[in-house]
């Protein structure tokens, strides 16, 4: 399944905890989990949120590799399906 992940840093952190969020990041790029693939990421322009695309087998697969950030940032995950062009109905 492919899964849109949103995730926006919390503007609250302290200095530490930034720090730990940056090491959880470079540890979950060193090891991306079994069966997890990203497809894409871009970040906005003002840097206020990043977006992922991954192919994930299922949500609950998502869920548990974010459970480690959820103390540092505030995510959405969305299911998506591709879709080409529009038709008239």
């Amino acid at each position: 399944m492919l899964f849109l992940l949103t995730n926006r840093t919390r503007k609250d952190l302290t200095p530490e905890q930034y720090g730990h969020l940056a090491a959880l990041a470079k540890q979950f790029y060193a090891s991306v989990p079994a069966g997890v693939t990203i497809r894409g990421e871009w970040a906005a322009v003002d840097q206020s949120r990043n977006y992922t695309l991954l192919e994930a087998p299922d949500i609950g697969t998502v869920e548990r590799m974010q459970a480690a950030f959820v103390p540092y940032v505030d995510m959405e995950i969305v299911p998506v399906v591709a879709f080409s062009g529009w038709t008239a109905s």
